[in-house]
């Protein structure tokens, strides 16, 4: 299911009478029998509310006095998500005469056209509260909160993120949690600004619109609902023309692919950190410890440990949190046995909470490589939000790649990489583009789409991820190891991983040190190995300079290592 559960207002919206119809507490039933959440978010306070609210029971939480108070009908607990009313500010409203007034645990409330005396008298008694405006009544509530506010603790306490819900409103209060919903709903008698902020406006009025979008949500799961807010789409890049390559959040597996080296991560981390940004979850399966140092993401498992399932899901229970399980400590032949284990319990997660709401799959042509006779894969049947990295396209399970829609073929031989793929799924070959990779360069192919591949500008993330930082630090680059051997070629020293160089830069003779330096040999071999400009460019500064000795030179370029990978002590 895309939509998990429905928040509703109450006034206006689930009943225009004051209590609830028949006929849409069972519709509320309904929506609770087909496996999704129900949340009642009201400014009305809790106890004026269970008077009239006879379906209470009918909804897995309530969201009262605006988002100033929590409540659970199943163990009738209360939390105060605010801090309580003033009985100063109290008093003073009713020496001003504010008739009437209406006094809850964190909100109090009146009508107009009182705003301006009650605006004066929380000026005298300098509190930072915030007056809200709902079909002429007047609430008055510490800042910050409000019904968005109420909305996303009730989310979180029961397991799900904004992104799994329906809103449906009618008035100026629900403006912030209709935001706040992925998909924002009006009923007909909805004032014209919540009507212009939704993305659906339902034919019926109060409940019966109510019981119209909870029929819709069981018939269709508002799949043929179009969403209007721009921003929930994610940039995957910029045609030369500069417009905008967008990508739904939701039903897309985008296949990223190219020889190694060619920016792969680099390409699918930035569009991770777009998907962070609108607070989607993210679980990244890192075989080699390329994401590692993805901001706002927990990484489990290190080239030491081996991350346990147990471990992963307990990170991603919270909507909030995104994790990044590193299978360095996963020795390689038993990768694609631990994915099997691992991949069936995200999608039961998935399955229940709506989350994680994308995968990352690095090194795919190891992780769901094709079955054999000595290897039968348990492959999955669906993805669903997935991204695919790999150099191979063709060497991945052929039931898996049928399920993407969308390739980014990285590095100078697009065509080639677009054959690789139309070879694996058994589709024609596409005509060649014509066109070769540059820098900051990639070609696209939406594969229902005819017009065929596309070049496209990366877009590059905010937050600049260190690639491969495991494997250049600690790891072994094998035959791309950085050799000090000095000017008469009497030493042999390996350095195969950024660690060990700093290490035998402090062990080496000056003359060694500087003979490397004035030919060049450390920027090359950051910029065409390590793929670090940033520390290439201070060793080709220092390479330049006369005036810095051997010894404060190694100084420099190992404290600018440790800067950006944090060596071990």
């Amino acid at each position: 299911m895309r939509y998990l559960a429905l928040a509703t207002d109450y006034d206006g919206t689930l009943t225009s009478t004051g209590t609830v119809a028949p006929e849409t507490v069972t519709a509320l039933d309904r929506l609770r029998i087909s496996g999704r959440k129900s949340v009642l978010v009201t400014g009305r306070r809790l106890d004026e509310l269970l008077e009239v609210c006879a379906c209470i029971d009918s909804f897995d939480s309530v969201v009262a006095e605006n988002g100033g108070l929590l409540y659970q009908p199943a163990t009738r607990e209360t939390t105060l998500l605010a801090e309580p009313v003033s009985a100063e500010l109290v008093e003073a409203l009713r020496r001003r005469g504010v008739d009437p007034l209406e006094v809850g645990k964190a909100i109090i409330s009146t009508r107009e056209p009182h705003e301006s005396k009650v605006l004066d008298e929380i000026r005298k008694a300098g509190l930072e509260h915030q007056v809200i405006f709902n079909r002429g009544a007047v609430m008055i509530l510490p800042a910050g909160v409000n019904k968005a506010t109420g909305l996303h603790r009730a989310l979180s306490d029961l397991g799900l993120s904004p992104h799994e819900v329906v809103g449906i409103g009618d008035a100026e209060n629900d403006y912030s949690f209709l935001t706040l919903s992925e998909c924002a709903v009006a009923v007909s008698n909805a004032i014209d600004s919540i009507k212009s902020a939704a993305d659906l406006v339902m034919r019926g009025a109060a409940g019966d619109g109510v019981v119209e979008l909870i029929d819709l949500l069981i018939e269709t799961d508002l799949a043929d609902a179009v969403c209007r807010k721009t921003n929930l789409l994610i940039p995957l890049g910029n045609k030369l023309d500069g417009t905008t390559v967008w990508v739904p959040p939701y039903g897309r597996n985008i296949l990223i692919a190219g020889p190694s080296g060619s920016g792969k991560s680099h390409l699918a981390g930035g569009f991770v950190e777009r998907l962070l940004a609108q607070f989607y979850q993210v679980c990244i399966i890192d075989p080699e410890g390329d994401y590692v140092s993805l901001p706002f993401v927990v990484t489990v498992g290190d080239e030491y440990r081996a991350p346990s399932i147990d471990e992963a899901l307990r990170v991603l229970r919270v909507p909030g949190v995104n994790v990044n399980i590193n299978l360095l400590g996963v020795r390689l032949s038993e990768r694609p046995a631990f994915f099997a284990q691992l991949f069936p319990h995200l999608q039961a997660m998935r399955a229940r909470t709506g989350r994680p709401h994308w995968f990352v799959i690095d090194e795919a042509h190891h992780l769901l490589p094709p079955p054999s006779e000595s290897a039968p894969a348990d492959l999955p049947q669906k993805l669903g939000e997935t991204i695919l990295v790999t150099v191979h396209p063709d060497h991945i399970a052929p039931s898996i790649l049928p399920m993407v829609d969308v390739v980014v073929a990285v590095g100078a031989s697009p065509d080639r990489t677009f054959q690789q793929f139309t070879s694996a799924v058994g589709q024609a070959p596409l005509p060649p583009m014509g066109w070769e990779g540059a820098e900051n360069m990639v070609a696209s192919w939406f594969t229902q789409d005819e017009k065929g591949p596309f070049p496209m500008r990366v877009i590059h993330a905010r937050v600049e991820r260190i690639r491969h930082h495991r494997k250049y630090t600690l790891g072994e680059l094998g035959h791309r190891s950085f050799y000090f051997r000095g000017p008469n070629e009497q030493l042999n020293l390996k350095a195969q991983n950024l660690a060990m160089f700093c290490q035998i830069a402090e062990g080496v003779d000056d003359n060694t040190w500087r003979f490397h330096l004035n030919r060049g040999d450390y920027s090359r071999w950051f910029s065409a190995v390590i793929k670090d400009e940033e520390i290439a460019k201070v060793a080709r500064d220092l390479e330049r300079r006369e005036d810095v000795s051997a010894s404060d030179s190694r100084l420099l370029i190992c404290d600018a290592i440790n800067a950006r990978y944090s060596l071990p002590a």
